[in-house]
């Protein structure tokens, strides 16, 4: 009984989250496309396709830059609590090194990476079913899960559940931002993100299943790759 009451308080709840601003960041999502100019937005698209249809191939130099980047936050965020002030040097130091590590450990990078492709993946499937957002933990968590172990398993599909995330959330984001800006689309798409739970993962997720499906092909069709 408790547990059906808790799903019960949870579905009254989910209308109370969008006008209180739920888990997702929708507010710093919005902030990215609205701000992106046209060459980074043409930027985004074209390297994002790369990425949905042919990380397999490049998904070495991804998973450093990945790990390089994380680093740097990181970093940032270390020589704020311990130094202060706008330096970034230990934020680069930090760079450096994740990207460093990186390298021998790159098996368990792409690992942790599909991994957390897969929590995004389930994470978005719950949202767009209409299921409450404030336990969006519990289906991402799910993901992350499966995908961790799945990545153990047979690693060329953690290759592509993470390239295919990457590339995927280039693209969309790209696409938006031009549709945005320059289609006058601007009221429309404001509407459908903020009030179709739904919108987002759907422009996430579709291109991302299209690009494991296409890697999945190609990987089996060129013989020389290897992992």
């Amino acid at each position: 009984m408790d547990f059906f009451a808790i799903l019960a308080q949870a579905a009254e709840d989910t209308t109370r989250e969008a006008g209180k601003g739920g888990i997702v960041p929708l507010d710093l999502i919005w902030e990215h496309i609205t701000t992106l100019g046209l060459v980074e937005a043409l930027t985004f698209i074209s390297f994002g396709t790369v990425c949905l249809f042919y990380g397999w191939r490049v998904f070495k130099i991804l998973v450093t830059i990945s790990f390089a980047l994380l680093g740097l936050l990181l970093g940032v965020w270390a020589n704020k609590q311990l130094i202060g002030g706008n330096v970034i040097w230990l934020g680069l130091i930090s760079a450096a090194l994740f990207a460093f590590m990186s390298i021998p450990l790159m098996r368990w990078g792409v690992t942790l990476l599909g991994a957390a492709a897969g929590g995004v993946l389930t994470g978005g499937g719950w949202l767009a079913m209409g299921l409450p957002e404030r336990y969006i933990w519990a289906g991402a968590l799910v993901g992350v899960v499966a995908g961790a172990m799945i990545s153990f398993i047979v690693f060329k599909i953690a290759v592509m559940l993470f390239t295919s995330l990457g590339g995927s959330g280039l693209v969309t984001v790209g696409v938006l931002a031009v549709l945005y800006k320059y289609m006058g689309a601007a009221e429309k798409l404001h509407d459908l993100v903020y009030d179709k739970k739904w919108f987002l993962p759907a422009l996430l997720l579709g291109p991302m299943a299209i690009g494991i499906i296409l890697q999945n092909k190609f990987i089996k069709s060129a013989k020389d790759w290897t992992v």
